[in-house]
């Protein structure tokens, strides 16, 4: 029997800005408490439930190969610090991990935090921060139940097993011990704008209240605090999209003032770190892909910066890490992520680590002691699953010290991965990254499909995916275009697709899709495309631009309502992001953003078979806004393209906080997809 197709009530709400005039029929649907709200959201997933009901069998059968592939007993890497190895591991049947350590030499394992137990009874569980006391007798650790990303911190007596103490309610996962092991700083958010901006001192066996340390009352800042490599120093870091402001006070005198490192300039971004008496400051000050500054601890003004480490115009100086001997730096050049290995006090020696794959991703992993003659570094391509490696300094021999186990017959030598250039309509070489089964055909007969972000300078870089290996095997393309708004080339890639330049973003995307075709990857009716938040931005433009180039479209948790949402600073995450997208208040960029805006742009037109997911508990891309766009899409959807919904209702931004659960959204996604066939 056929479902009848939810319909949302239309009740125009005119809203004026510069002197125009936009009319949102579906602006009533922003109240999370309203009944007709929620009923209209159970309507549209009971609407899904109903027209995917013939898939059932597919979607248990994914989920079933995907958690079938994770190992039900799985360990993480373990950390050595100050003789004690920590590390967290998965038993058989259990959502959550249990974090365990040892002392250096011993077999006596410790349970110190069983998350299992935590999420007990509860929908959703996340911890979201823990730290260990220097002296490693507190854990403290940041609890979200919500999928807000609102915590609570615990402290846990260690020696005792017992809590210390009521937890501190409604604050963020940010924490930073002091030397004293009595002292711990952490960050608190404005509870209605979820933007951190204060830094709080609490003193673990006071009766006293925490004391305010440091607020920033810049709406379009953030704050956060962290201690340096050597220890020596807390930081607090406060910055927005563009501009960086760093306080520092000794750890081991937790009652001091912080002070200004460097005051905040416009445009300059910067993060600092210490080992042996001397800052090393990451910069872009004339250095738009950034370089290194160094200067004593104690006559660290900007007058005493030198320069250690030059700019680069064809090098992205991504971050860096310290140790006793070496500074190692994680850099980016054509696309590709690089780990540089550089002598720190004489320049001797300075080379790679080389990775073989044609499309990878490397990084520096933890490394908590700068004392330490060997490297960790993260490694993963599309075809290789995440590993940690250890390199030694002194004779090259790489260890494996972890790698993601594949359950059941799996091998790297049955995929093949491709990184091809695809050239935009204004001549600019945009990287994809590609991988399919070794028996795909490149035909054209196959299905593609085609995943981007391009925002934020966040660059996507080629990663595993045990879930994705559903889709190869069943003879899709999966490919990654790293378009303008990320910083796969570079910061000006990041430059040349935001605010003002933002339509690169789209039109690098929907040129890549055009190359797929061209090349014979894939043919017409058989690419779709994939993006989730700004992602969801990303293919929710395209599809009005291009609703003819995809035959489907995944949006999860999709920011469409652009204008909207930025002239309201009191949604979360808003005003911190004007760097981002521009400020709507000032009419030029008001226009610009409105001419992207998938919500404001939805008109009478044939869109494609559509899957949007949302969570109702998202603290950064408000329920509202999907659920205003479908209902806005329905309106005025012209073609056959079936338009599709689910709303987790237990869940935010990341979805399911289980292991397993998680994958039951994947396995809709991806069944949906195969239908299309």
């Amino acid at each position: 029997m056929q479902r009848k197709t939810p319909v949302a009530p239309r009740r125009p709400h005119p809203m004026t800005h510069h002197s125009h005039t936009r009319v949102d029929d579906y602006y009533w649907m922003n109240n999370r408490e309203d009944e007709e709200v929620l009923r209209y959201i159970e309507e549209e997933n009971e609407y899904l439930a109903h027209h995917l009901s013939g898939l059932q069998d597919l979607r248990d059968d994914l989920y079933q190969e995907m958690t079938g592939r994770m190992a039900q007993n799985e360990e993480s890497a373990p950390n050595q610090i100050d003789g004690w190895v920590y590390w967290s591991k998965f038993s058989e049947g259990q959502e959550y991990p249990v974090y365990l350590r040892k002392k250096v030499g011993s077999d006596a394992e410790e349970v110190i935090l069983d998350v299992n137990v935590l999420a007990d009874k509860k929908p959703y569980c996340a911890v979201m921060g823990s730290k260990i006391s220097p002296d490693h007798n507190i854990l403290a650790y940041a609890v979200d139940f919500q999928g807000r990303r609102i915590c609570d911190i615990y402290f846990k007596d260690l020696r005792t097993g017992e809590l210390i103490g009521n937890p501190i309610e409604q604050v963020t996962g940010n924490l930073a011990w002091a030397m004293d092991n009595e002292t711990i700083f952490y960050s608190r958010m404005d509870i209605q704008t979820l933007r951190p901006n204060q830094i709080f001192r609490h003193h673990l066996h006071s009766s006293t209240d925490d004391q305010l340390v440091y607020e920033e009352e810049d709406e379009t800042f953030r704050c956060s605090v962290g201690r340096t490599t050597s220890r020596k120093f807390l930081m607090i870091h406060s910055g927005s999209t563009m501009t960086d402001e760093v306080r520092i006070l000794e750890a081991d005198a937790p009652e001091g003032p912080f002070r200004v490192f460097r005051g905040r300039e416009r445009g300059h971004e910067y993060r600092i770190d210490h080992l042996d008496g001397t800052f090393y400051v990451h910069s872009n000050e004339n250095a738009v892909n950034f370089k290194i500054m160094t200067c004593p601890e104690d006559e660290y003004s900007a007058d005493n910066w030198e320069l250690y480490l030059e700019h680069r115009e064809d090098t992205l100086l991504e971050g860096f890490d310290l140790f006793e001997k070496y500074l190692i730096l994680e850099e980016r050049k054509g696309g590709q992520t690089h780990i540089r290995i550089l002598s720190r006090k004489d320049g001797s020696r300075d080379e790679f680590l080389e990775f073989n794959d044609p499309t990878y991703t490397a990084s520096i992993a933890y490394n908590p002691d700068p004392a330490r003659e060997v490297l960790r570094y993260h490694y993963e391509s599309l075809t290789t699953p995440a590993s940690i490696f250890e390199v030694h300094f002194d004779t090259g021999e790489v260890t494996t010290i972890w790698q993601k186990e594949v359950v059941g017959e799996f091998s790297s030598d049955w995929y093949r991965s491709e990184r091809i250039m695809v050239t935009a309509r204004d001549g600019v070489q945009v990287p994809v990254s590609i991988v399919y089964h070794k028996d795909t055909p490149l035909d054209g007969s196959a299905p593609l499909i085609q995943y981007g972000y391009g925002s934020y300078g966040y660059s996507i870089d080629p990663y595993f995916s045990l879930a994705r290996l559903s889709l190869l095997d069943r003879g899709m393309i999966y490919a990654i275009s790293h378009i303008r708004g990320g910083s796969e080339m570079g910061r000006k890639w990041y430059e040349d697709g935001r605010q003002l330049k933002k339509m690169n973003t789209f039109t690098d995307f929907i040129d890549c899709g055009e190359a797929l075709l061209a090349k014979g990857y894939t043919s017409k009716g058989k690419l779709y495309c994939m993006g989730g938040s700004a992602g969801g931005l990303l293919v929710g433009a395209v599809m009005n631009l291009r609703p003819d180039l995809y035959h489907a479209v995944v949006a999860a948790v999709p920011f469409v309502d652009v204008v909207t949402t930025m002239l309201d600073d009191s949604i979360p995450l808003t005003t911190g992001e004007y760097d981002e997208w521009g400020n709507p208040h000032v009419e030029e960029y008001y226009h610009y953003m409105l001419s992207y805006s998938p919500y404001d742009n939805v008109t009478s037109q044939a869109y494609p078979n559509l899957l949007i997911t949302s969570g109702l508990h998202d603290s950064q891309v408000q329920f509202f806004e999907p659920t205003k766009w479908i209902a806005k899409l329905r309106e005025h959807q012209t073609g056959e393209g079936t338009l599709l919904m689910h709303t987790n209702m237990e869940a935010g931004h990341g979805g399911a906080s289980g292991r397993f659960e998680a994958f039951r959204e994947t396995a809709l996604i991806y069944a949906f997809l195969l239908d299309q066939q």
